[in-house]
């Protein structure tokens, strides 16, 4: 949230505003709390979009609508005006992030049954969005709030009223002025058609295929976003790494053609019928909690005003200087104060004081109301660890209660630095690196000297046959040595690396601890399975860092030297297979020796860059460890 610039106003209607927590195509939205005490969000449209007689006709109407919405999965309808020289409408405040920023800058997709769960809310909201008369025209991450409860959908029907702004006749000319979301639009609104439910259906399916992968189903508009209309269009959606009844829900959903996709009614079956026990991994409950303090420290402007100045008149007119924030004095007027400033009976968790800001809940009347209130929060910090350590982690965020260990699981061990066998491994590797040019000089050599005869001619025909055979076969064994040196001392690093990467983010990476050694040895599996165990390391040791997101324009965790690497080693590793299935002395002809010794040049030539990477991946991924291990980052 930010704060209020000079332009902004201070009341809208009855609504004190606090700060800015946004702005879109339609205006600004803003935190703000009634005279009664309940935070709302505040949107006030654009004044020039306010000028347009028919977006106020369509906008009052959308308004009018809304509020018949139910508020179990959307954030309901509290007040609006439509006649103001600025219209606006207020809505219940939802204190949690967005999907687009729990998925893309602070968690990355999320579990199956979180993914099910998010599509039975889904399904839900959109129910009731249809049931009022409305298309939502715009689902996207950014407009489903993620709360302990289930998600939440917002800003439905708003984009109809936009309509009006865009259409030939008398609308506004913006640059950009698209009724939709690039990468969440359906092929109706991409083609200009008339847009029913079955476009919020192909939206749900694109937002369920984003929060399980991480990805848009059909790509970003870093090649145009005509060439991202065209795939929507046209193209088939990339669900790779989906599978079993949420891949076919998904992919029904995305059907090109309305008619074949699903009714909401059938996707409310095909869904679970209700959201029960805790839906989410246990970093974004934390994340949730975050989101609660944040709306419990948004204070009154003009409070704020008032106390900065009093701050300067006690120190000369200069600002006060930055202290440690100490407790608050009564919090609850109607409370005797304990130790501390807290109220009796109660002390602040890893959160704070437990305090009612959630959903527009009102403070405890009295001492029986609060400390009911602290216990059922306590239980919701209980609930949040335990998911958010399912193998045992007694302690987790500073200051947090330790709860009990469930029988048979232990705790992951404190992550420790990898340096002692990172330092060997990256050394070992630079050792292959030599043998792979030396053994690419060799090969050179005697596919030259192959050269000479015949291509019908055994190599055996060469006079120097049997020295060039030898030469070979030293660098062979010479290269055997080396590599079960290396492979022993990566499978070391990797599991000590994935062991720091478990103890970082708990329950997040893929497969046991175990199969970040046993994988690399398991045949086709070795393929696939390493890379996803690595970059699940990579991504709980490197915080989200400098490049942005296209969509939420947020930072997120690079991988480019991982997936460079990763490719050029598989390259690599079926290149040197095929290269072993016969030397070039054991073939009948010079022409057969050669395609061997050629496809060992080019086998070369790939381990080479492919251990560069590896060394330089190796070297980085310690280095982030044992800055994270200090405290440095995250």
């Amino acid at each position: 949230m930010d704060r209020l610039d000079a332009g902004d106003p201070r009341w809208i209607g009855g609504y004190r505003l606090l700060g800015r927590l946004g702005e879109g195509g339609m205006g600004r939205v803003y935190l703000a709390r009634s005279e009664r005490g309940r935070t709302v969000a505040v949107k006030a449209v654009k004044a020039e979009l306010a000028r347009h007689s028919d977006f106020r006709r369509r906008f009052a109407q959308e308004i009018t609508a809304a509020r018949r919405v139910g508020a179990q999965y959307t954030a309901p309808v509290l007040d609006a005006d439509t006649e103001a020289a600025e219209p606006w409408v207020a809505t219940g405040y939802i204190a949690g992030p967005s999907l687009a920023e729990v998925v893309d800058r602070d968690f990355g997709p999320l579990p199956e049954n979180s993914v099910r769960a998010l599509a039975t809310g889904l399904v839900k909201a959109l129910t009731a969005i249809h049931g009022a008369g409305l298309i939502h025209r715009d689902l996207k991450p950014s407009n489903v709030l993620i709360t302990i409860d289930g998600p939440r959908v917002i800003d439905f029907g708003i984009a109809r009223a936009l309509d009006a702004t865009v259409e030939p006749s008398g609308g506004l000319t913006r640059t950009g002025a698209v009724i939709g979301s690039p990468g969440f639009m359906s092929p109706e609104q991409v083609r200009g058609q008339q847009v029913t439910g079955g476009s919020d259906v192909f939206c749900l399916g694109a937002v369920l295929s984003y929060a399980a992968t991480g990805r848009l189903p059909f790509g970003t508009a870093d090649s145009g976003i005509h060439a991202l209309m065209f795939r929507i269009a046209e193209e088939e959606p990339d669900l790779s790494g989906l599978s079993g009844p949420l891949h076919e829900l998904i992919f029904a959903c995305l059907a090109k053609d309305p008619a074949h996709r699903p009714t909401l009614e059938t996707l409310a079956a095909l869904t679970q019928g209700e959201i029960t026990g805790t839906w989410l991994p246990g970093e974004v409950l934390a994340q949730l909690g975050r989101h609660a303090v944040q709306l419990l420290d948004s204070e009154d402007p003009e409070a704020q005003s008032a106390a900065f100045a009093e701050g300067r008149a006690g120190t000369g007119g200069a600002a006060p200087a930055a202290s440690t924030p100490s407790p608050p004095a009564a919090p609850y007027p109607s409370m005797p104060a304990g130790p501390g400033g807290y109220p009796a009976g109660g002390q602040p968790g890893p959160y704070g004081y437990p305090h009612p800001g959630w959903q527009g809940a009102t403070q405890p009347a009295g001492p029986a109301q609060a400390q009911a209130h602290a216990q059922a929060q306590a239980q919701t910090q209980q609930a949040t660890y335990q998911a958010a350590y399912p193998t045992g982690y007694q302690t987790g965020y500073q200051g947090a209660p330790a709860y009990p260990v469930p029988a048979g699981n232990r705790p992951p061990p404190p992550a420790r630095s990898a340096r002692s066998l990172s330092t060997p491994a990256w050394a070992l590797l630079a050792t292959c690196l030599v043998w792979m040019v030396a053994d690419f000089f060799v090969m050179v050599s005697v596919d030259s000297s192959l050269g000479e005869l015949p291509e019908s001619l055994p190599p055996q025909y060469h006079s120097d046959f049997e020295s060039m055979k030898d030469m070979t076969q030293v660098m062979e064994v010479f290269g055997l040595f080396i590599r079960l040196g290396a492979v022993a001392l990566w499978t070391q690093w990797f599991y000590r690396v994935r062991m720091n990467a478990e103890a970082f983010a708990p329950g997040q990476i893929r497969y046991a601890a175990g199969m970040a050694a046993g994988t690399w040895f398991i045949p086709f599996c070795n393929l696939f399975m390493p890379k996803q165990i690595a970059n699940d390391i990579w991504t709980a040791t490197n915080p989200p860092a400098m490049p942005m997101s296209w969509y939420t324009m947020r930072p997120r965790t690079p991988h480019g030297l991982l997936n460079a690497w990763w490719t050029l080693w598989v390259i690599y590793f079926c290149l040197t297979f095929m290269a072993s299935w016969e030397s070039w002395y054991e073939n009948g002809s010079i022409d057969g020796a050669s395609g061997s010794l050629a496809l060992g040049i080019f086998a070369s030539l790939t381990g080479v860059a492919a251990a560069v990477l590896a060394i330089i991946f190796v070297i980085r991924l310690t280095k982030m460890q044992d800055e994270r291990i200090r405290g440095r980052i995250g």
